[in-house]
């Protein structure tokens, strides 16, 4: 078996605020759609195994671009909105956080009565992952979210976040069924992270007396596989700073947004009248939809389509995001009538940013772009959580003030 990655994020509080939860589950879902109806199921668990992927897509839909809290307000987002559709679009999103990962088995054996799936082979594949990476491996990781996926065909996917609060981390483990051979058979492809000490390994070929029925013998050490193992290790910093971002990358998709030749283009493309900045958006989450794996690599740069809530690298742009939302979900709409002009809009968008990069290959001026950020905030309706503590703080008068 294959872990297809591991993601080390710093804890972090709060919660998700409702203005920015409910348009993560409008524009989470449409990326989702998007990705199903041009790529199939598959490809969607492809993706959402990859914890670079996984980060960016976070990124993009306005979470803080390295917290832990990306991992349940991205699973929750696309749970709610994919569940209404669930049987039409063969996309089955089960568990959740806390007492919700406990209904998974539940939620599984439902899902398999309507798909004639095997529910109680599902079952088990949902608890061997989470007792794999909670109880075969003590680095000191306890699993509190558990996900999972599942496509009217069987494949599935499991997205599971464990906390370590000695150290201040989460850890997130992404599994994918189409790289899973056997469970008692090399459960990892190497297990990465910040060196937590000596660890008890019960699926270490070492460790034969304890495994008895519970697992078999690894046939590998995992030092021999290590460089199979994807891993996104986060930094403790909340901001985003230059070195978090490919600043070739950046620019590539900024050069494109305010070059007028190239937003008639999209504009044509899209068949939208665009602005930059929503043609800034639309770019990354074109690149979310159709970029290769290895494009997910800074996924701190996904943050520039919609800002974060905490107002790292900038506030929520909230008509920024709404156009954006809007102009997806059009070409969605469209696509299910058999027009996929739109829709395939949004590739070739994403190839010709991808080509202007590989012409000129333009570096973003990082300090200019996140005064730029900062200063158009306000004209279109820059938001974070800060925003909404201290209109808790006013007087009801200047309450509606503020509110108008």
């Amino acid at each position: 078996m294959k872990r297809s990655g591991v993601a080390d994020l710093p804890l972090h509080g709060g919660r998700v605020p409702a203005w920015l939860a409910e348009r993560m589950t409008v524009l989470g879902t449409a990326i989702s759609e998007s990705i199903l109806i041009q790529y199939g199921a598959s490809e969607l668990l492809t993706r959402l195994s990859d914890p670079f992927w996984f980060q960016a897509l976070g990124s993009v839909m306005g979470m803080d671009w390295h917290s832990s809290g990306i991992s349940t307000s991205v699973m929750g987002a696309l749970k709610r909105g994919l569940e209404p559709r669930a049987h039409e679009l063969g996309v089955y999103i089960c568990g959740g956080r806390g007492r919700h990962s406990r209904r998974t088995p539940d939620e599984l054996r439902q899902v398999a009565g309507r798909a004639s799936l095997d529910g109680e082979a599902l079952v088990r594949a949902s608890r061997l992952a989470a007792r794999v990476d909670n109880n075969a491996i003590a680095d000191g990781f306890q699993i509190y979210l558990h996900t999972f996926v599942v496509t009217a065909a069987g494949e599935w996917a499991v997205v599971q976040q464990g906390m370590n609060e000695s150290s201040g981390l989460a850890r997130r483990y992404h599994w994918h069924s189409a790289t899973v051979r056997d469970f008692v058979s090399e459960p990892h492809a190497g297990i990465v992270g910040e060196p937590q000490g000596e660890l008890m390994n019960l699926v270490d070929r070492q460790a034969r007396p304890a495994q008895g029925a519970m697992l078999e013998i690894v046939r590998e050490h995992p030092d021999a596989t290590l460089a199979e193992a994807r891993k996104l290790c986060l930094p403790r910093h909340h901001d985003v700073r230059p070195a978090d971002v490919d600043l070739k990358r950046l620019g590539t998709v900024l050069a494109a947004a305010y070059e007028r030749d190239f937003r008639d283009f999209a504009s044509l493309l899209l068949l939208e009248n665009l602005g930059p900045r929503t043609l800034q958006a639309l770019a990354l989450i074109a690149e979310v939809v159709h970029g290769a794996p290895s494009r997910f690599s800074d996924p701190a740069r996904f943050s520039f389509a919609h800002g974060g809530k905490d107002g790292h690298p900038f506030p929520v742009p909230l008509a920024t995001c709404d156009a954006s939302i809007a102009v997806l979900r059009r070409s969605l709409d469209r696509a299910r009538l058999g027009d996929r002009e739109k829709l395939d809009g949004f590739r070739r968008l994403d190839r010709f940013v991808r080509a202007i990069g590989e012409r000129c290959a333009p570096q973003a001026d990082f300090s200019a772009l996140m005064a730029h950020e900062h200063a158009i905030s306000p004209g279109i309706g820059g938001r974070t959580v800060w925003d909404d503590r201290r209109a808790k703080r006013l007087e009801p008068r200047q309450l509606r003030l503020f509110e108008g």
